[in-house]
């Protein structure tokens, strides 16, 4: 055991007997348990199989291919700056941690002349860290670049958005990328007893319930870090209630309770720029059209209580109106339409009562896309080269020589027809009575429309 690691246990011991006790020097229990090696990670199977560049990274293989950079993207919790420690490791390198919130190019310059003459004095690689890499300018991400193509040094950079979005092609072209996913329910329990009973954690000096278990592996999301951060804050909760000077009867039991006073809430994960901004969106967009009101309202409370901006909120609302709803419901538009320019009025909090009218509206409203449906084919068509000249009859007359040029002739005016319908043809001669683009549903407002579509094509004489 180092010499730290007893601390928790000795001020639990202190505690209990009523004495005082510093717990300054401890560090906190997710970075007390951050794996030390390979077979102590949990999850990310795929990115360290045998034989993966990560791996082989990590295990400091070589041979001709040399190390490659490696860009890590994943939330928060999964395993990246651990990932990047493994990397040091190997082969005895040199490891140098820099957060892009506060370094800037002087900082990386520095690192970068220090690895030249690491590497030509004693023939040893360096390992840069740079967390949140999604923080560097354009600018100061070009700064990286000979140090990286020049493999001056391993360059691992961690970021919780698409490196798509936040990071420069250049720089991507010359690492690879590692995509990390949350760690499943069973592998962020496991996190949970093997920190209980490890002696860098807390020693077995807890018993932690299984409902307190479930509850955190619940709040953590896959991310071990938070689950770690709540399993130590309810621990101290539990300390709490045992009464000074009680005896030593077996472990502390951390129940349920004690989590629940430790964690009043999960915090919500959301990045407004990158790929969860999208995600969460289009869970909001699907929702809708799947007629799930809870799961719509759920969505956009996520996004909501994010920062997101409602307007954007809104836009989509709008979008999803037409294209999902459409003529099933014609005043989902109307509510949607309104709630777009209400919200850019009002302003949140209040917002929030008129976005949540037009999602349960969208929601609950038949669903129809015959309208999407018909302009992409109709676009389509166009892009294929379909169709054909306009007919004759339907070109504009009002200028001089259109009549010479027969523009106009024989074309039939709506209006003096007894019902407002005039039988002629209006498709060009290339899709005339071949073309089907509008497919009424049966469902909502568009059952009556497909009945009198089915009609209006048959006195056009097109049925």
């Amino acid at each position: 055991m180092e010499a730290g690691d007893d601390l928790f246990a000795s001020s639990t011991a202190q505690r209990r007997d009523g004495g005082g006790g510093s717990d300054a020097t401890l560090p906190p229990l997710a970075v007390r348990m951050r794996p030390r090696s390979l077979e102590e990670v949990r999850g990310q199977s795929d990115v360290l199989r045998p034989g993966s560049p990560l791996r082989r990274l990590i295990e400091g293989s070589g041979g001709t291919a040399g190390p490659l950079s490696a860009i890590i993207w994943g939330p928060p919790g999964t395993g990246k700056t651990t990932l990047a420690h493994l990397v040091a490791t190997a082969a005895d390198r040199r490891f140098v941690e820099l957060s892009a919130v506060t370094a800037g190019v002087k900082d990386v310059r520095a690192v970068m002349e220090q690895a030249a003459r690491d590497r030509d004095l004693y023939d040893r690689q360096t390992v840069l860290f740079l967390d949140e890499i999604h923080r560097f300018t354009k600018a100061q991400q070009d700064g990286l670049l000979p140090g990286v193509e020049n493999r001056q040094v391993i360059l691992v950079a961690a970021t919780t958005e698409n490196p798509s979005f936040s990071v420069i092609a250049p720089l991507l072209s010359r690492s690879m990328l590692v995509t990390l996913g949350p760690l499943s329910d069973e592998e962020v329990a496991d996190v949970l007893t093997s920190a209980v009973a490890d002696e860098r954690g807390l020693e077995g000096g807890f018993a932690l319930a299984d409902d307190a278990v479930a509850h955190l592996v619940r709040i953590a999301g896959g991310d071990a870090r938070r689950a770690l951060t709540s399993l130590e804050a309810a621990a101290g909760v539990a300390l709490d209630d045992v009464p000074p000077g009680s005896p030593d009867e077996g472990p502390v039991p951390i129940t349920l309770a004690h989590v629940e006073q430790a964690v009043a809430f999960a915090s919500v994960r959301y990045d407004r720029t990158g790929d969860q901004h999208y995600d969460v969106a289009s869970a909001l967009i699907k929702s809708m059209r799947g007629s799930d009101v809870d799961a719509a309202l759920h969505y956009l409370a996520r996004m909501l209580e994010a920062g997101e901006d409602p307007r954007f909120i809104a836009r989509r609302i709008v979008i999803a109106a037409s294209e999902d709803v459409g003529m099933a419901d014609p005043t989902a538009l109307q509510t949607s339409v309104a709630a777009m320019h209400a919200v850019a009025q009002i302003g949140m909090p209040e917002a929030r009562i008129i976005l949540a009218q037009a999602v349960v509206h969208n929601a609950l409203a038949p669903k129809s896309n015959a309208a999407y449906l018909g302009i992409n084919e109709a676009i389509a068509d166009i892009r294929a080269g379909r169709g054909g000249p306009v007919p004759a009859h339907l070109r504009g007359s009002g200028y001089a020589g259109a009549a010479r040029l027969g523009h106009g002739k024989g074309y039939q005016y709506a209006h003096d027809a007894p019902d407002g319908v005039a039988e002629q043809q209006y498709l060009p001669d290339g899709l005339h009575g071949t073309t089907d683009y509008y497919r009424p549903t049966g469902r909502g407002f568009e059952e009556r429309l497909a009945s009198r579509w089915a009609w209006l094509k048959t006195r056009l004489g097109r049925g």
